[in-house]
This record gives C-alpha cells, sequence and structure tokens, in this order.
C-alpha cells in the first residue's frame, strides 16, 4: 500500500493517504445500509404487516434504483466532478437511512429507494476514481475496497438484532444507527470537494469541443464504441451473472436451509457466514492480483467454487457450512475481479465509468431477476433441485465469459470515424 502514495495523478489533488481512506470509506457504505435490512425483515413483518411479496420487493429494490441510476451516473460526473458526486452520493444515502425509519411502509420503500440510488452513484465512480489516481494499482486497490464493503456489511448485519433487541425503538434504532457510516464518510470526504476534478477523457472532450464540432463529439461515440465492444459485453455478463448468483442466494439460502432441516437460527448464522466469506477473497487478492499478467485462470475458478457450492447444497445439503463458505468465497472474488476489470480493461477514466456504468446497469438489471425467478422455480416444483441446477449451469456459464473477460486486453479507443 506504500506504493500507492507515490502516484502522481494523486499528489496534484489531495494528499494520498487521505484519499485512500477516503476511498476505503466510501466503499463501507456501498453494501452495509442495504444488507443489513436482512435479519430485520421478521420485526418488519410484525411492525408494518409485511407479506412475503412485500419482503421480497423490498430486497431486490435497491437492484432496481441500480438499473434505473447506474446509466446517468457518467453524465453526472462529468457536469460536476467526481468528487462531488460521490459528496451528492453520501448524502443520498444518509437521507435515505434517515427516512426508512419514519415507521410508515411509503417511507420505508423510499427510503430503501434512496440508498439503492446513492449506492448506484458509488458503485458506478469509485472504479472510475481508482483508475484515474491510482493507474498503476487498480486491482490491488479494488481489492482493498471491497474487502472492506464485505468486512463492514458482515458487522451491520451481526449487529441489527442485538441492537434492536437492546433498545425500546427496537428495529428504527437499529437501522438508524447505520446512518454513522455516510456522516464519518462525507467528513472524512469534505476536503475533495475543493477539487472539481473530472476523468481525464471528460476534461479532453470538453477542450476538443472548443476547437470544433469533431471533436466535440468524441464523447458520445467513445460510449457507443464501448456498448459495441465484444469484451465490455465480457465483462458485463461476467458481473452480471455473479450478481444474479449471489443475490439469489442471499434472499433464498435461509429458505433453503429450512427446508432440508436446519433451524432458523442456524440457518441465519450461515446466512451472516455468507457475508462474511465474500470478504475473505480480499485477503487473498489484495497480494495476488498485481502479479497476475492476466486474470484468465482466477476468473476461471472462482465461477467453479460457485458451481461446486450449488451442487453441494443439491446432492449434499447437510454440509452446508462447506458449501456457504464455497458459494461466498467464489462470488466474492469474482465481484472483486468485474470491479477490476472496468479498470484494467478501459484506456481511461471517462471509459472505466462508462464500461462500469453499462455493467452495473445490465449486471443489476440480471441480479434483480434473479432472486424472483428462482422462486418462482420452487414454487413450482415444490423444492429447490431445479432452482439449484440452473444457478450451477450459470456457474458453468460464467467461468466460460470469466476466461473471455480474464485476457490481458483493453477496450478499443473511440474514434469521430467509427
Amino acid at each position: 500500500m506504500t506504493e500507492l502514495c507515490h502516484s502522481s495523478p494523486v499528489r496534484r489533488l489531495s494528499h494520498p493517504a487521505v484519499l485512500i481512506a477516503g476511498i476505503l470509506l466510501i466503499a463501507m457504505n456501498l453494501r452495509a445500509p442495504f444488507t443489513s435490512i436482512a435479519p430485520l425483515l421478521e420485526r418488519l413483518h410484525a411492525a408494518l404487516g409485511f407479506n412475503a411479496t412485500a419482503a421480497g420487493l423490498l430486497m431486490i429494490l435497491p437492484l432496481l434504483a441500480f438499473v434505473v441510476v447506474s446509466p446517468w451516473v457518467p453524465r453526472l460526473a462529468r457536469r460536476i466532478g467526481l468528487e462531488r458526486s460521490l459528496f451528492l452520493a453520501l448524502m443520498t444515502i444518509a437521507a435515505g437511512i434517515v427516512l426508512r425509519v419514519q415507521g410508515s411502509t411509503l417511507s420505508l420503500y423510499v427510503g430503501i429507494g434512496l440508498i439503492g440510488a446513492g449506492i448506484a452513484v458509488g458503485n458506478v465512480l469509485l472504479p472510475s476514481l481508482v483508475k484515474r489516481s491510482f493507474a498503476q494499482h487498480v486491482a490491488l486497490l479494488t481489492s482493498c475496497y471491497v474487502l472492506t464493503m464485505g468486512i463492514m456489511a458482515a458487522i451491520a448485519s451481526a449487529l441489527m438484532v442485538p441492537l434492536a433487541q437492546g433498545s425500546s425503538a427496537g428495529w428504527q434504532f437499529a437501522m438508524l444507527v447505520v446512518v454513522i457510516l455516510p456522516v464519518v464518510t462525507m467528513g472524512v470526504w469534505w476536503p475533495q470537494l475543493s477539487h472539481r476534478s473530472l476523468p481525464t477523457a471528460a476534461k479532453e472532450a470538453e477542450k476538443g469541443a472548443e476547437k470544433g464540432a469533431e471533436k466535440g463529439a468524441a464523447r458520445p461515440v467513445r460510449q457507443a464504441a464501448v456498448w459495441r465492444s465484444p469484451l465490455a459485453w465480457q465483462v458485463t455478463l461476467f458481473m452480471g451473472i455473479n450478481s444474479l448468483l449471489f443475490y439469489t442466494v442471499n434472499s433464498w439460502l435461509p429458505s433453503m436451509l429450512a427446508d432440508n432441516g436446519f433451524s432458523p437460527e442456524k440457518a441465519g448464522s450461515l446466512h451472516g457466514l455468507l457475508q462474511l466469506a465474500s470478504a475473505l477473497p480480499g485477503l487473498i487478492l489484495v497480494p495476488l492480483m498485481p502479479r497476475l499478467k492476466d486474470q484468465r485462470l482466477i476468473a476461471f475458478a472462482t465461477p467453479c467454487m460457485s458451481l461446486a457450492g450449488f451442487i453441494g447444497l443439491w446432492l449434499m445439503p447437510g454440509w452446508a457450512l462447506v458449501w456457504v463458505l464455497l458459494l461466498g468465497a467464489g462470488s466474492g472474488a469474482s465481484f472483486i475481479l468485474a470491479l477490476s476489470f472496468m479498470g484494467l480493461r478501459a484506456r481511461d477514466a471517462m471509459q472505466s465509468a462508462s464500461l462500469s456504468s453499462m455493467a452495473q446497469t445490465l449486471g443489476y438489471l440480471l441480479a434483480a431477476m434473479g432472486p424472483p425467478l428462482i422462486g418462482a422455480l420452487y414454487d413450482r416444483q415444490g423444492d429447490w433441485q431445479l432452482a439449484l441446477m440452473v444457478c450451477a449451469s450459470l456457474s458453468v456459464l460464467m467461468a466460460g465469459i470469466g476466461w473471455l473477460a480474464g485476457r490481458d486486453r483493453q477496450l478499443p479507443e473511440a474514434s469521430a470515424s467509427e
């Protein structure tokens, strides 16, 4: 990590240690505010009269917000800059956390939607910020911030029930405590607001617009070129299938385990372990990623871990502890790879933002479809066998796509003649 502090682009903007701290703190806000809801669903059901359909919608609402907001994020960054866009994201997350505990179903849904919108901005722009400020250390810093994201999500989930039990305000107090995360992060990030830095390509396009219409067209051409690139689609599908599988398991694992004789307490503990296991690959990938010439082998191997986990739950559910660890580690490692690809496969920060927007818009659209579709298979069959077979098949497809996305290649340069 010491080497990061010598990155010259960062020195022009801010002290690198402060910027790294800000990046890691922002990452802590990108999962915990909504994954920590799951342990409180029973209390929400009792307080607000939820049924299963309403609870399911609540869990995929942030993913739908990602789909709606992600395409607009690069435009926001070009207009007000990366730093201010990320600060606005933190404000939106904080507002959503406060709104969701006001005691009504409407405020809960709107609050969760705001949280999802704020997280969408952070999801898209954090890889671009890393690419701009630490171009030689994209994989290393991405692994670090995904690790902190997963650890904070696990901590928040573990604290929700004890906090609710220890306060007269119950679930409202527990869910409100999470507002500490964006508030502290805004305080650390505040010095960055003195810089209205745009991604490099955006600056170049603005200068080109002053010189003539030919260069002024560079930005839309660049974005169109990303959507036409087979490599961009490989990165997008790799992230999308992984997100679908992770959020499907995240939604249905307790039910899968309950149907195989696990107590609710044991199923809940294993669900928490899934969150923690998704953070653990960062401990390995932090030192490993910078040493890899390309990522083909690891991008092929991590979906195979998920494949083993799904087959294990299908054939030997009694060993659920092993399969949950494999599922969490496989999905967590694949998530780190997907985020790294957004920087490694792009030529500059603006192209990285466009690739990130594409991958996360379509990726989270797939993710939002996963839980209801897999749940429908369960309703039709009456058990989880077919659903697990489908998830295993998707893992095989993802492994093949990972081999392609992991090649040491970059997106083509955009030009007005394309």
